[in-house]
């Protein structure tokens, strides 16, 4: 069984009320590791971030950083990451403007690989996150398969959201094995879409204000406890070289707490051993 992080992003809410608290929370319940998100809306200096991830017993690996905070300002938003010890930098998503559907796309692609030769420099890994947007049709494929043929494989990573990539096409499975040896953090999300219908998820999206977004015909779930395949992944995410994998539920299923639902996930991943 590969490592597990929790995506911090699941108990935004809890870390903005009660951020030490909440640390001892998602160690209680039986993570070690956890992937970051929004780290620098805390008010914390990175010296205050590690010393509570700490004490909580925490250690983050990986961080999910604005895209246009890292191009701004390379040293000071990338170094406070690296600061907590993070291994991998993450490109969480990318604005309407500088997707392949926008009019920046080109430009963004030589942007993230000398994004990319910063933070190798730094003794990091460049990653990118995808949502379902780049399984949109570009110069004859996915522009997420353009953005990685585009930008090589020293320079930028895949942490692959089999959630999104399920919405948008692919298997899963299939798409991490297409990208072996490039894809050491997988990010796992699992939905339920039985009911049908279409239901809108309220994001608070990296670096925008908060807004609704159509997020497809699901509710989230625990990792599990959806439809997705998930001993199919893991075992594809090994066979590709993975080191990692995140349990992430952007919102918590009904009647459950991000706690409870984060639990509820590792909890499943651990009955797989």
């Amino acid at each position: 069984m590969l490592p597990v992080m929790l995506q911090l992003y699941n108990v935004r809410d809890e870390l903005a009320r009660d951020f030490e608290g909440t640390l001892k929370q998602v160690a209680g319940i039986g993570y070690t590791y956890v992937e970051l998100a929004l780290a620098q809306s805390y008010g914390k200096t990175s010296s205050q971030f590690r010393a509570a991830l700490e004490k909580a017993g925490l250690t983050a690996i990986s961080a999910h950083v604005p895209f246009r905070d890292m191009t701004s300002d390379s040293e000071r938003t990338v170094g406070f990451h690296l600061d907590l010890g993070c291994k991998f930098i993450v490109i969480p998503f990318l604005a309407d403007e500088d997707r392949s559907t926008g009019p920046n796309y080109e430009k963004v692609k030589r942007e993230i690989a000398k994004l990319g030769e910063f933070v190798n420099k730094k003794g990091a890994v460049l990653l990118y996150h995808n949502h379902e947007f780049e399984f949109t049709e570009y110069n004859g494929k996915y522009a997420l398969d353009d953005l990685y043929n585009s930008v090589p494989a020293s320079l930028l990573q895949t942490e692959i959201d089999v959630c999104w990539a399920k919405v948008g096409g692919v298997n899963p499975a299939e798409y991490i094995l297409k990208y072996s040896g490039r894809a050491p953090v997988v990010h796992l999300k699992d939905f339920d879409s039985s009911q049908g219908g279409r239901v809108k998820a309220e994001y608070d999206l990296i670096g925008e204000a908060k807004k609704v977004r159509a997020a497809g015909a699901f509710p989230f779930r625990a990792v599990g406890h959806g439809v997705q395949d998930i001993p199919g992944i893991l075992k594809a995410s090994e066979k590709a070289g993975a080191e990692w994998v995140v349990v992430e539920q952007d919102l918590p299923t009904p009647g459950m707490t991000p706690i409870e639902c984060a639990k509820q996930s590792l909890d499943y991943l651990k009955s797989l051993a």
